[in-house]
């Protein structure tokens, strides 16, 4: 099916009267058929052990007006590429819009016309309002989304759950807790490949372990529950400066993914002084050599950057800290901001203000494992706070938005991947990234939407043989 979409933005004087009308074609993009056409851990299969199964005919079907079903607008023209189908970091939406009437005191959400939005005899129609007070910027694109993406986008100070829309957890119970401390310890999964890399550090050395993980295929005697799991590589990679600081109920330190070709450790138990030491490790990803030393941070009041207790009775990890671009972000000692340091030079410090002080709650619900940010498409998130790649705080409203967390976010195309437990149940879950570009429509001149202004925004999608 071959779908062609025709948008009309109106911008209405209050004073005058004067209408601005601008009409654009859009292009289609692979990020509803992407949903449809991969499957990985059987996402889209019902069985036995799973929980809260998403009901498709219910949840995301039809397709109008539920999985595309709201709105984007963009300050910057977005890539005229099928295969994006999420914004840049960096050119998140000024306004949005979902499939419903816009009851909340975000200005940035238009509503839907309930009247006027329905199915045609050859596809579907879509009308939004936006009031003078809402949907204010230059609007230089647009695009489609989800019903939920087009809620609070990547969150706001209205929402943040509608963001993350939980397809299927899969209860782990069954495996030994050793293996499920070993997903707790991921620092990297190759969805592609189906290899999951945990690090973890014992006896003055990093273990370096590689599963093989049934994700796309299914071996003679695999499930689908990580019960079948096996370790196809495993390295011992020696240290003499690099440790996990004591802490009396556990280990303080983590490893993180740098995306550069190596893996990251660090470890501090956190300070009130203004004197924090750090000790650091660098470990190749494609021969193991290392590199480690210590740092001492004049000044600089952090926190713990991550905590584990493998004696624990149950599989624990605590992630307090995320690796971004070459900089450590660690939140600072009393809650009013984070600090950015860079992993290659110690003396690049900044202490990036919040403006308010935080909550600092877990993102999900009561568990053993506890996930205070995670970084998804470029941005880090926390309980009440986001930065962008510009580290830009926006205060955003304090939700528990994930099912059971405790291990950092995995990515593939709209979907996202996270294992978690609570007290003895651990689980994997799959949730939909909800604010995607199901279309992407550039304007020839971007139009500028004021307080003076009132916004009707008309799509209409037709399907084509």
């Amino acid at each position: 099916m071959k779908l062609k979409g025709v948008m009309t933005i109106e911008l209405t004087d209050s004073n005058t009267g004067e209408v601005e009308t601008v009409t654009e074609e859009n292009m289609i993009t692979e990020a509803v058929n992407d949903i449809f056409a991969y499957n990985p851990f059987g996402v889209h299969y019902t069985t036995g052990d799973t929980l809260d199964e998403v009901q498709w005919y219910k949840t995301l079907l039809p397709i109008c007006p539920k999985l595309i079903g709201g709105i984007l607008l963009f300050t910057k023209a977005l890539p005229e590429d099928a295969s994006t189908i999420y914004p840049a970091a960096d050119n998140l939406p000024v306004a949005y819009g979902g499939n419903d009437v816009n009851s909340t005191t975000n200005v940035m959400r238009g509503s839907l016309n309930q009247t006027e939005s329905k199915a045609t005899d050859t596809g579907y129609k879509f009308v939004w309002e936006f009031t003078p007070s809402q949907g204010n910027g230059t609007i230089a694109a647009a695009a489609l989304t989800s019903s939920w993406g087009g809620q609070n986008a990547f969150g706001s100070a209205a929402g943040t759950a509608s963001t993350f829309l939980k397809l299927k957890a899969v209860n782990l119970d069954g495996i030994a807790k050793t293996r499920q401390q070993t997903f707790y310890d991921a620092v990297d999964f190759d969805f592609e490949k189906e290899i999951l890399t945990e690090l973890t550090f014992k006896n003055s050395a990093v273990i370096i372990r590689k599963l093989r993980v049934p994700t796309f295929t299914l071996g003679l005697s695999e499930q689908l529950n990580e019960s079948t799991t096996s370790i196809i590589e495993e390295k011992s990679v020696a240290v003499s400066t690099f440790k996990f600081t004591d802490s009396y109920d556990a280990v303080i330190g983590d490893f993180f993914d740098g995306k550069d070709g190596y893996w990251y450790g660090f470890s501090s138990a956190g300070n009130s002084s203004g004197n924090a030491t750090v000790y650091w490790v660098k470990i190749s990803q494609t021969d193991y050599s290392v590199e480690e030393g210590t740092w001492t941070l004049s000044k600089t009041y952090l926190m713990q950057i991550g905590k584990r207790d493998e004696t624990s009775t149950f599989a624990e990890r605590d992630i307090y800290s995320v690796l971004r671009n070459g900089y450590l972000y660690v939140r600072a000692y009393n809650k009013k901001g984070i600090y950015k340091i860079n992993i290659n030079n110690s003396a690049d410090v900044t202490l990036i203000s919040f403006g308010f002080t935080t909550a600092w709650k877990q993102l999900a619900g009561s568990t053993n494992g506890e996930v205070y940010m995670i970084l998804v498409n470029g941005i880090i998130m926390g309980w009440d706070f986001q930065i962008g790649p510009d580290d830009k705080v926006t205060k955003v409203s304090g939700a528990t938005r994930l099912y059971y967390a405790s291990s950092p976010m995995f990515q593939y195309k709209n979907l996202l991947l996270q294992w978690g437990g609570a007290y003895g149940s651990e689980y994997r879950t799959v949730y939909l990234l909800t604010p995607y570009l199901a279309s992407i429509n550039n304007l020839e001149t971007p139009v500028i939407k004021t307080t003076e202004k009132t916004m009707k925004i008309t799509y209409t999608l037709t399907q084509e043989a």
